[in-house]
């Protein structure tokens, strides 16, 4: 006697219209666009967990790069001044202190800036 699979492929379309709740009309209705939609979603949310990674960082460069700018430098030169100060902040806490704390930002480039 011939099998249909029939508990097990309910679970597993019952699994994949339940991933695509909120996409549109057919695709989250219909099964195979539903499965061909989540495997590009799929693929590109993969992809984009890379991006965002390097997105963040062009944001901290281009916030350091404002502030540097404000004091009277550039953003290369105050990272080769706080290389040569042998100052360990990344971009990421460079780019809040910016923002938040001026003024911690203010000594930090006098430090750079007596490294050159």
């Amino acid at each position: 006697m011939r099998t249909t699979k029939g508990a097990a492929r309910h679970k597993k379309k019952k699994r994949t219209l339940k991933a695509a709740r909120g996409y549109k009309a057919g695709r989250s209705k219909l099964y195979r666009q539903a499965k061909e939609s989540l495997m590009r979603a799929w693929r590109y949310g993969w992809a984009h967990r890379r991006q965002k990674k390097r997105e963040f960082r062009r944001l901290w460069i281009t916030r350091i790069n404002a502030a540097a700018r404000m004091r009277g430098m550039n953003y290369s030169r105050l990272i080769g001044g706080l290389k040569k100060a042998d100052v360990q902040l990344n971009r990421k806490v460079l780019a809040d202190l910016a923002l938040t704390d001026p003024s911690a930002f203010d000594r930090i480039t006098e430090m750079a800036q007596e490294q050159l």
